[in-house]
Order: structure tokens, then C-alpha cells, then sequence
């Protein structure tokens, strides 16, 4: 078994996330006082208690997140499962330097607590939309924003084939999903977002991050990790700073990231955070493939996962 760990992004969030593993393990309870003490931010009482309004602001909703999927990994480390690979999406990309010790738990929650402050009170002011475009390649979906006539618009992160996301001004991500449409998608869907993510839009953002990423002591990767800039592994000698920097202002490669994975024999794909988005793109591209799908999201999930593991470990 080669087990690849995903990490989800931005959009995957609701309330009541991991309040069961939380009433439940102690190790996941410590992990959100810990980032509480670090961060001011009682993410318990917000992604548990809190109003869908208040999570979906992204100074929040990336922190909740983060969380959710670290207190996860401090149960799976207390019963021996490991990744050979990770990779996140977009946010999630976080998880995966924590996990790999690129950087330590202190440090990585207050990049994310940062980024997501400044992703929200940097961006520039308009009225923004994302939205997925389902059952085009690449190539047309680029065309359907290249096209458009009424103001910027972009694609933004490449899910998985077939799936591409586009974001930029609310009226031209409209024209780009008419002529998305035209060019056969059989699916447009206007996602929950509050900012032009993964644009040229947000570069005050990313300059912001940058002065907080320079002042971080990066240490030794003990796992591999893919970047989402390019789907390719992080090495030793990668400028991280630059990477991270650019990573706010430019498309996410995820499908190349799962292409990675299942080209290196990962055979095990384990979801860790809410929703199932992720192993949805998996799904979709690992037809061909024999490979195990799983995710963990609340305490049912969580126990079929380490189950299933311990009783295929040595296949």
C-alpha cells in the first residue's frame, strides 16, 4: 500500500465541521487550543457554534480549515499511518508543508491565519465571482475566458479533467460561462467565494505574505510534497518563499498534482478535512487505475479509514 494524503482548500467548509472528532479525541481538541493560543481565533466556536456568513469569510474559513485537517493528522499519527506523498489544494497546500515539517505548527498556522486576512482585507474592491466549468478540456475552457469581451476573467485552478474553475469580475465570469456553454460544458456552477483567488488580482495579498514568509526558518522536508504551482514535487533547493508568493496569484495545478501521484504508484488516496471534493477529482481520474479512495471527515469516517488501513498495510 502507498498511501498519498489531500488536503482540501477554500470552499469545502461548513458548519459543525469536526465537532465530533473533537468531543471525541483529546489530541484533536489540543490541536484547536493550540492554534486558538496562537492565532486569538476561537476556531472551535466558529466552525462548530458559529453562522455560515461568519466561517465563509476567508480571515476564517482558511484557519477552520487548516485546523480541522492538522487535529485530523494527530489522530492518524497516533495510529501509525503515514503518507509517502501530499498534496493540497490551493489552502491545503498548508497542511501538506506542516505535515512534511517544512515548516513547524507555529509557524505554518500563522502564515495561514495571515494569508487569509490579507486575501480578504487586501483584495481589490468589485464585484467577484468564481464558477466551475464541467465536461470541457483545458484548451476550450481558456478560450471561453480569452473571449470574453466585458472585463477579466481567468481560470484559476484545474481540478481534474473535466473540471476547470474561472474567476474574475461577476459579468465577465457570466460571458465566459455563456460561451463555456456554447462550447459544450455540460455543467456551469457559480461557487460561494469572496475574492478573485488565484489572480493578478491579489497581488498586494501575496507582497503582504511575502515579508511573513521570509522571516520563517524552513527546515528539511520529511515527506514529499506537491506544489500546486506546477504539480511537480518541492525539493531542497526550491525557493519557498517565491513559491508561496506566487501560489496566491497563480492557477492551481491539481490535476497534474493527482497525475503526480498516480505516475509515482499511489494506490491509497486519503481525504483529510471536510468534504469530499477531492476524492471526487480522484475519482474521475484514476478510471484506468485500481486504487482505494478514502476521506475523513467526522468520526465514522475517521474509523473506516484506520480500519481499512491496518487491514491492507502489507498489501
Amino acid at each position: 500500500m502507498k498511501i498519498g494524503f489531500l488536503f482540501p482548500g477554500q470552499g469545502s467548509q461548513f458548519v459543525g465541521m469536526g465537532k465530533d472528532l473533537y468531543e471525541k479525541y483529546e489530541c484533536f481538541k489540543n490541536v484547536y487550543d493550540r492554534v486558538k493560543d496562537i492565532t486569538g481565533i476561537d476556531v472551535a466556536d466558529i466552525s462548530f457554534n458559529g453562522i455560515d456568513e461568519k466561517l465563509n469569510q476567508t480571515k476564517y474559513t482558511q484557519i477552520c480549515i487548516l485546523t480541522m485537517s492538522l487535529g485530523i493528522l494527530e489522530i492518524l499519527k497516533q495510529n501509525n499511518i503515514q503518507a509517502d506523498i501530499s498534496a493540497g489544494l490551493s489552502l491545503g497546500e498548508y497542511s501538506a508543508l506542516i505535515y512534511s515539517n517544512l515548516f513547524d505548527f507555529e509557524d505554518g498556522v500563522k502564515i495561514v491565519k495571515n494569508r487569509g486576512q490579507y486575501m480578504q482585507e487586501l483584495a481589490p474592491e468589485g464585484n467577484w465571482s468564481m464558477s466551475a466549468i464541467i465536461g470541457l478540456d483545458d484548451e476550450k475552457v481558456e478560450s471561453a475566458c480569452n473571449t470574453v469581451k466585458t472585463g477579466f476573467v481567468v481560470p484559476v485552478n484545474y481540478n481534474c479533467i473535466g473540471q476547470v474553475v474561472i474567476s474574475g469580475e461577476a459579468n465577465a465570469v457570466e460571458e465566459a460561462q455563456k460561451n463555456a456553454k456554447e462550447l459544450g460544458a455540460k455543467l456551469v456552477k457559480t461557487l460561494n467565494t469572496s475574492g478573485p483567488f488565484h489572480t493578478e488580482k491579489l497581488t498586494e495579498s501575496a507582497n503582504s505574505l511575502k515579508n511573513d514568509l521570509e522571516k520563517i526558518n524552513y527546515k528539511k522536508m520529511n515527506s514529499k510534497v506537491i506544489k500546486n504551482l506546477d504539480g511537480n514535487y518541492y525539493n531542497e533547493n526550491d525557493n519557498y518563499v517565491e513559491i508561496l508568493t506566487k501560489h496566491i496569484i497563480s492557477p492551481v495545478r491539481f490535476s497534474k498534482s493527482i497525475e503526480t501521484m498516480l505516475n509515482d504508484g499511489i494506490d491509497t488516496f486519503i481525504e483529510i478535512g471536510p468534504g469530499k471534493t477531492l476524492s471526487g477529482f480522484v475519482k474521475r481520474m484514476s478510471k484506468d487505475k485500481k486504487v482505494n479512495i478514502l476521506n475523513i471527515g467526522d468520526v465514522d469516517s475517521l474509523e473506516k479509514t484506520i480500519n481499512f488501513v491496518k487491514e491492507n498495510k502489507d498489501e
